[in-house]
């Protein structure tokens, strides 16, 4: 059911009624490559696509914009370059800080589609009894399928795979994530 930012994201801004943006961490500037003022990116969402020329993304704490010069595929990451910035020390500069994305800018995802963000701090609800089983703290990717961690405010952490027979229904506007707990999640 989700799709898009993984657990590791970094969540910058809340938001509020003053309209003050929100941003979300999309990958991780790690290293200058050669001299041209290129940079290795650790990607860190299911988006690569969005890293084109003339994007415009966030750099670091205090949010510097910069423009997408060029990008093409390195290793398992993305070599960028930003307009402005033509050499390795000026790029260094840049290094082991976020590249980040104001969340009102994301491309919109299908219907029954989810930002890992938005799922997060959901209340889980066992729709058989209507019983709070606390908060979605974590996602956990695995490969075959999502696992959301959730943390009851006592007691033990509780491990729900997200899957069609658990995951029964997302309501954002009410905060709340129905499931139906298979034999064997809860001892």
């Amino acid at each position: 059911m989700s799709a898009s930012q993984p657990s590791k994201n970094v969540y910058t801004g809340s938001p509020n009624s003053q309209g003050e943006p929100v941003y979300l961490a999309v990958g991780l500037l790690r290293r200058p490559h050669g001299v041209r003022g290129e940079i290795m990116l650790e990607i860190q969402t299911d988006h690569p696509e969005q890293f084109v020329p003339e994007a415009i993304f966030y750099v670091g704490e205090k949010r510097l914009p910069l423009t997408i010069r060029s990008s093409r595929p390195h290793n398992q990451g993305i070599l960028i370059s930003f307009e402005g910035i033509h050499d390795r020390d000026e790029i260094g500069k840049l290094r082991n800080q976020h590249l980040l994305v104001n969340i009102a800018d994301l491309p919109p995802l299908p219907e029954g589609k989810y930002y890992d963000y938005q799922l997060i701090g959901l209340e889980i609800i066992e729709k058989a009894s209507g019983k709070n089983l606390g908060n979605l703290k974590e996602i956990i990717k695995t490969g075959a399928n999502d696992v959301y961690l959730v943390k009851p405010e006592s007691g033990k952490e509780l491990l729900l795979p997200d899957i069609p027979e658990v995951i029964l229904d997302i309501d954002l506007a009410q905060s709340q994530m129905s499931v139906f707990l298979l034999d064997g999640l809860v001892e």
